[in-house]
């Protein structure tokens, strides 16, 4: 009998398996499409089409445009969060640290342009729920490396000045746009760029008065 529960276990968490894995596969596709067509213009019967599904599937999954982008946004930043709070020490230097974290944001977007695109060009498309729910996982990251650069340069968080969040989201900006111009194989890597990142930072903060 335990023999048979467990047969019946494992199938069940295979399918699950089967399941998220499918799942992920159609909102890469679906990223694609509107990465491609743009968001405005992409029907899901396009989107469908594309990932070599049924319309009918791609309802059952998600019952309207919005709650297909919102799942492509959440994902593509809910992975994001997880390797930073998974890579994070710290325990290290700021400066290293730092480092650490831009490259895990570089490796994460690996790959994800298309996500990438349509977080950047969606969001007015999303309830004021979706809106918050993503929201609160950016802040999550936003503030991790806010922590790191306020460790790096105490004095910009000061109440009369406070420059911390502008330098962390000018960080952000030289991250965040960096699908427009790189591209894997060339002779800058993503390594690379992650130690020009943290340069122009180390380098610039000093001079933030």
């Amino acid at each position: 009998m335990l023999r048979v529960l467990g047969h019946w276990t494992d199938m069940a968490r295979t399918r699950a398996q089967d399941f998220e894995e499918k799942q992920l596969a159609l909102l890469d596709y679906a990223a694609q499409t509107l990465a491609t067509l743009g968001v405005d213009k992409a029907s899901m019967s396009q989107i469908a089409k594309q990932a070599n599904v049924s319309k009918a599937l791609l309802y059952h999954y998600y019952p309207s445009k919005d709650a297909l982008v919102f799942a492509i946004i959440f994902t593509h930043l809910e992975a994001l969060d997880a390797d930073l709070a998974a890579s994070d020490n710290p325990a290290m230097r700021p400066t290293a640290r730092l480092k650490l974290l831009v490259s895990v944001v570089l490796e994460n977007y690996r790959g994800a342009d298309d996500r990438h695109r349509v977080q950047l060009n969606a969001m007015s498309m999303l309830t004021d729920e979706q809106r918050q729910t993503i929201t609160e996982v950016e802040r999550r990251i936003v503030r991790r490396f806010a922590s790191t650069l306020r460790e790096i340069r105490p004095d910009l968080d000061s109440k009369d000045r406070p420059l911390v969040m502008p330098v962390t989201m000018s960080l952000f900006g030289m991250l965040n746009w960096m699908y427009m111009w790189f591209r894997d194989g060339g002779q800058v890597t993503r390594e690379d760029y992650a130690s020009i990142v943290t340069a122009l930072i180390l380098k610039g903060i000093k001079a933030v008065r």
